[in-house]
C-alpha cells in the first residue's frame, strides 16, 4: 500500500497567520499612535491658529479710516477741511470679470479716462480684497442710478467717505500743499497697517510735513458674514484715533492782503514775526488750486500746469533763487563797521563809477552822475553802489561770506516745510568746485552789491531782515503754531532760538537801522517816492534791483518799460516795522516788475495801520479749547 503525503501543515499555517496578525496589529498601533500624536499637536499646540482660521470663516476685521485732522490759521480760520462724499468702490476679489464690469458701469455712472487710469494704478498697489475707489464724489443722481442696479454688480459698493477740501483754493496752496492717492513708493515707506483703510497721504507742504499728526490711527470693525461672505452685522468696533487739528502761524487776513498786493504779478512775499520766527504770510504767485490733486489730476491738466510759462507749481518763496541785489548792503555795512574796516564817519567820493587798479573796466553806479561825498549811512539810504564796490574790496570776499553765513544765508532756514533751497553764498572755493573757474577781484566787486554769483530765497531774505530787526537775535522760522489731539488740550509750539549775532559795538545796529529808516523817510531814499507818505508807523527798509539782462549803458534802469517783459529787472524790498518794537518783517520779490515797495505799503498798512486794522479778524483762542 502506498504511503499518504500530507498537503497541509496545520502547525506551520498557524504560525504564519499569527505572525501576520502581529504585524497588522503593530502597524495599526503605530498608525494609531501617529494619529493620536497628530491630533494632540493640532488640538493642543495649534489650537489658537486653527481656532482663528475657523473664526475667519464667518468673521472679518474691516479697517476703518481715521478722520484726518483739520488745519486752521492762527485766528481759527479753517484752511483745510473734510467734506462728506459718496465714492464708488470695487472689491476685485468679488468681481468675476473686471473689464466687463467697468464697461457696464460706464452706462450707469460717468467714468472718464482719468478715473479708470487711477483705478488701474491703485489696483496694482492694493490687495484684491481691499475696497479700491473707482470714482470719488458721486452725484446724487449717480448714487440713485447705481442703487437701482447694484444687484448686477457683485463686488461693487457705494461707500460714504470724508474727502479733503481746501476752501480757499490757490490762496494757501504752497503753504498747505495737498493730499493725493498713495503711490507705490509711498506704500513701501509707510506703516501699511495704519494705512490699511487709507488711500490718501500728504504730498506737499504742511500736509506732508505733519502727515503723522494729521493722519491719526486706524480703527477696526469685527463683522459677521453669512455663508456667501456678505456682511450680516457688526459684532464689535475698535475705534481709531482721529488726526490732530493743527493751527498755523499764518494770519489768513495778511495772506489775502499780500496775495492781493501781488495780483497780476509774478513773485513772492514772506512775512515773519521778528521776536519769534513765526511766519505770518507766505505767498508765491501765480499759484494753483490744490483741490485738483485730491481726486487725482489728469495727465493733461498736470502737463498744462507743469508746462505753463507762469510756473504756478513752483514755490518761489522756498525755492526761488534771486540775486540779493542791494538788499545785501546792510549786511556788508554791519560787517565793515564791526570789523573796523570803516567807521560811521568814513566817506568816499562817488563819481558814478568804480575802477579796480590796473583794470580798465568801470563798474557803474546805478546813478550815472554819482552821489558825491558818501558815508555808510548815506550809502544805504541812496543805495550807492560805488561805496559798496569800495567796501567789498577793502573787506575781501571771506569777510563778506562770513557775515552772510552768520545771518543764515547759504543754508536752509530750517522752516518746517520740505524742499527748501539753501541759496548761494559764493566764495573762491565754491566757484572752483561748482563752476570750475578761478575767483577774480571783479567777482568780489559784483558781490558787494549783491549781483553776480550770490543768490538768496525770499524766506532767507525775510529771516535775515527779521534778524536785523531783532538786533542780532535769530530764530528758526516756523509755521506750526500749535496742535490739539481729540479730547485733549491745545499745545503751543515754542520758538527755537539760535545763537545771536553779536557785534563788538551794539551801536552799529542803530547806525544801519537808522540808515534803513531813511530809505523810506528821506526824500533822497530809494523807497521814498515808491512807498508813499502818510503812514502811521515807523519803518526800516532796503530796496534792491536784480538785473536780468546785462546793462548796455548805466542809464538803462530808466528804460525798463521799453524792454520785453522777460528781460526787465526783478525788484526786491526788505523791511520791518515798527522800528523800535518790530512786529512784522517782510521780504518781497516781484519778477520783471517794479511794484515791490507799493505792495509792502499795502501789507504794512493792513497789519499796522489803524484804518485797515479795524477790519482785521481778532486773534482768538476760543477754537483751541478741548474738543
Amino acid at each position: 500500500m502506498q504511503k499518504r503525503i500530507l498537503i497541509k501543515n496545520h502547525q506551520q499555517e498557524i504560525q504564519l497567520v499569527t505572525r501576520r496578525t502581529m504585524l497588522v496589529v503593530v502597524f495599526i498601533a503605530v498608525l494609531s499612535f501617529c494619529l493620536i500624536c497628530r491630533l494632540a499637536y493640532l488640538q493642543i499646540f495649534k489650537h489658537d491658529v486653527y481656532s482663528t482660521l475657523s473664526t475667519k470663516n464667518w468673521l472679518d476685521l474691516v479697517p476703518i479710516e481715521p478722520t484726518r485732522g483739520l488745519i486752521y490759521d492762527r485766528n481759527g480760520v479753517l484752511l483745510a477741511e473734510n467734506i462728506p462724499v459718496f465714492s464708488l468702490d470695487v472689491i476685485p476679489v468679488q468681481v468675476q470679470d473686471l473689464p466687463k464690469t467697468l464697461t457696464a458701469l460706464k452706462k450707469i455712472v460717468t467714468l472718464n479716462d482719468n478715473d479708470l487710469s487711477q483705478f488701474w494704478k491703485q489696483l496694482k498697489q492694493h490687495r484684491h480684497f481691499d475696497e479700491i475707489p473707482l470714482k470719488m464724489r458721486l452725484t446724487d443722481e449717480e448714487v440713485a442710478r447705481f442703487a437701482e442696479n447694484q444687484y448686477r454688480f457683485p463686488g461693487v459698493v457705494i461707500t460714504a467717505r470724508l474727502m479733503r477740501h481746501y476752501p480757499y483754493g490757490a490762496s494757501f496752496a504752497h503753504v498747505l500743499g495737498y493730499v493725493g492717492r498713495i503711490n507705490a513708493q509711498e506704500l513701501d515707506e509707510i506703516d501699511q497697517v495704519n494705512y490699511s483703510a487709507s488711500h490718501y497721504i500728504g504730498k506737499l507742504g504742511i500736509e506732508k510735513s505733519y502727515e503723522e499728526e494729521l493722519h491719526g490711527k486706524v480703527g477696526y470693525e469685527e463683522v459677521e458674514n453669512d455663508a456667501s461672505g456678505k456682511p450680516v452685522r457688526v459684532l464689535k468696533q475698535i475705534k481709531g484715533t482721529p488726526g490732530k487739528n493743527i493751527y498755523l502761524t499764518i494770519d489768513s487776513g495778511l495772506q489775502f492782503t499780500a496775495e492781493k498786493a501781488l495780483a497780476g504779478h509774478h513773485g513772492a512775499v514772506v512775512a515773519i514775526q521778528p521776536g519769534t520766527g513765526q511766519v505770518l504770510a507766505m505767498v508765491s504767485q501765480p499759484s494753483y488750486d490744490p483741490n485738483m490733486f485730491v481726486l487725482g489730476i489728469s495727465q493733461k491738466d498736470y502737463q498744462t500746469l507743469q508746462q505753463s510759462s507762469d510756473q504756478p507749481l513752483f514755490d518761489r518763496a522756498l525755492r526761488g533763487l534771486y540775486p540779493f541785489a542791494s538788499t545785501i548792503k546792510p549786511y556788508f555795512a554791519l560787517e565793515g563797521l564791526d570789523s573796523g574796516v570803516i567807521t560811521p564817519e568814513d566817506t568816499i567820493y562817488d563819481p558814478g563809477w568804480f575802477e579796480l587798479p590796473n583794470y580798465s573796466h568801470r563798474f557803474h553806479d546805478q546813478n550815472g552822475r554819482g552821489h558825491g561825498t558818501v558815508n555808510v549811512s548815506k550809502a544805504i539810504m541812496v543805495s550807492c553802489d560805488t561805496f559798496f564796490y569800495t567796501l567789498a574790496m577793502k573787506m575781501g570776499i571771506h569777510r563778506m561770506d562770513d557775515i552772510l553765513n552768520q545771518f543764515g544765508f547759504g543754508n536752509v532756514t530750517g522752516i518746517d516745510l520740505d524742499d527748501e533751497l539753501p541759496g548761494v553764498v559764493a566764495s573762491p572755493e565754491w566757484k572752483q568746485n561748482v563752476k570750475g573757474a578761478h575767483w577774480y577781484n571783479g567777482d568780489t566787486v559784483n558781490a558787494g552789491i549783491g549781483q553776480g554769483l550770490m543768490q538768496a530765497t525770499p524766506i532767507q531774505l525775510a529771516n535775515g531782515v527779521a534778524t536785523i530787526a531783532s538786533r542780532g537775535q535769530r530764530f528758526i522760522p516756523y509755521l506750526l503754531l500749535g496742535e490739539q489731539a481729540p479730547g485733549k488740550s491745545y499745545v503751543t509750539e515754542q520758538p527755537i532760538a539760535l545763537d545771536p549775532i553779536k557785534l563788538r559795538d551794539p551801536h552799529y545796529w542803530d547806525v544801519v537801522i537808522s540808515a534803513m529808516q531813511n530809505v523810506v523817510d528821506s526824500p533822497q531814499g530809494t523807497a521814498y517816492r515808491m512807498f508813499g507818505r502818510n503812514y502811521t508807523y515807523t519803518i526800516a527798509a532796503k530796496t534792491g534791483t536784480g538785473q536780468v539782462s546785462k546793462r548796455r549803458n548805466p542809464d538803462e534802469e530808466d528804460k525798463q518799460e521799453s524792454m520785453p517783459e522777460n528781460l526787465r529787472d526783478h525788484h526786491l524790498f526788505i523791511a520791518f516795522a515798527p522800528v523800535d518794537h518790530p512786529k512784522l518783517a517782510l521780504a518781497i520779490i516781484t519778477e520783471h516788475s517794479n511794484v515791490a515797495a507799493e505792495a509792502a505799503r499795502v501789507i504794512f498798512d493792513y497789519y499796522l495801520g489803524p484804518p485797515q486794522n479795524a477790519n482785521r479778524p481778532a486773534q482768538t483762542e476760543t477754537k483751541k479749547t478741548t474738543k
